[in-house]
């Protein structure tokens, strides 16, 4: 548990503090216990002090985004879990149709603004539950775009506090995966390079995904998107379907019967339930298909 003293410590004008808060009110599964404390930061000065007092008192800390791609244990998260807010959710258009955000920014907002600045590149992102430094992390994509094609640079804090950058050239993207993946890097903002596009032209595209997610995806029910990366030579989803698994559930989660490479959460779900259901696909499938699926979604506490 992290101590009364400890709260003292990183409680300031530029911090928010949930002291014991359900970690299932920030995750699109829905899922999750308590974290000891969520803190909110508003500013990069405020990030840099309540990490660094972290590493100080030997405190665990985690860092947040929209949750859309995580599944958060039942019984919580110990430490602190810290939330980019304030100048962590502006955005900022540059020259040369360049535009620079915060990490904290939803993609959804992002692609909103670059469509009234008639600025296109984005229109893959529309619809991608996520955070622009989650995105970033895990260098998302769908309907054959990713967040490599469109970014510039970076900007990072280290876990000496100190602020870096990494260039596109420095970013090693690749199929879900980003030089910041698996480190203790924590993005602080992103420039993307865009080009002059008919607002109208983005609109049609943008709605034109968003009607085939609706069609194709469970967007009615709690999820966190795709559970499983696609195996090289495969799609997840067929193998899930192939195995007669469209529907199979455990507890709450159930595959979803109108996507099988979604679990989705039909109500009181638990993080046991999951799990175990994602064993259970990845056992069928290696059984039946002769191959390993790979997780996607990233279990904390």
């Amino acid at each position: 548990m992290v101590s009364e003293k400890f709260i003292e410590l990183i409680k300031s004008e530029e911090t928010e503090l949930f002291l014991n808060e359900p970690m299932n009110l920030h995750t699109s599964f829905r899922i999750g216990g308590n974290a000891d404390c969520l803190c909110e930061v508003k500013t990069v000065r405020a990030l840099r002090n309540v990490v660094l007092l972290c590493k100080e008192n030997a405190v665990p800390y985690f860092i947040l985004g929209l949750g859309s791609n995580l599944l958060v244990s039942d019984d919580g998260i110990r430490g602190v879990v810290i939330k980019l807010s304030g100048e962590f959710n502006n955005i900022t258009s540059l020259d040369n149709d360049m535009v620079r955000c915060g990490a904290g920014v939803t993609l959804a907002g992002l692609c909103v603004f670059a469509r009234k600045m008639s600025l296109g590149g984005l229109e893959f992102a529309w619809g991608i539950p996520g955070s622009v430094g989650g995105a970033v992390y895990m260098n998302a994509g769908a309907y054959g775009g990713e967040i490599k094609d469109v970014v510039v640079s970076t900007t990072y804090m280290n876990s000496s506090g100190e602020i870096c950058r990494y260039d596109r050239s420095e970013l090693d993207f690749a199929y879900r995966h980003s030089v910041y993946t698996d480190t203790d890097h924590i993005i602080i903002d992103v420039t993307f390079q865009l080009s002059q596009k008919n607002q109208d032209e983005i609109s049609d595209r943008m709605q034109d995904l968003m009607n085939r997610r609706r069609t194709k995806q469970p967007t009615n029910h709690p999820s966190a998107g795709s559970v499983f990366k696609r195996p090289e030579g495969y799609y997840a989803a067929a193998l899930i379907e192939e195995c007669g698994l469209k529907g199979c559930a455990v507890g709450g989660a159930m595959v979803s019967p109108k996507h099988s490479g979604f679990i989705v959460n039909e109500g009181g779900a638990t993080a046991k339930d999951v799990k175990e259901l994602v064993e259970h696909i990845k056992r069928v499938v290696r059984e039946k298909k002769g191959v390993e699926l790979c997780c996607e979604i990233k279990y904390i506490g």
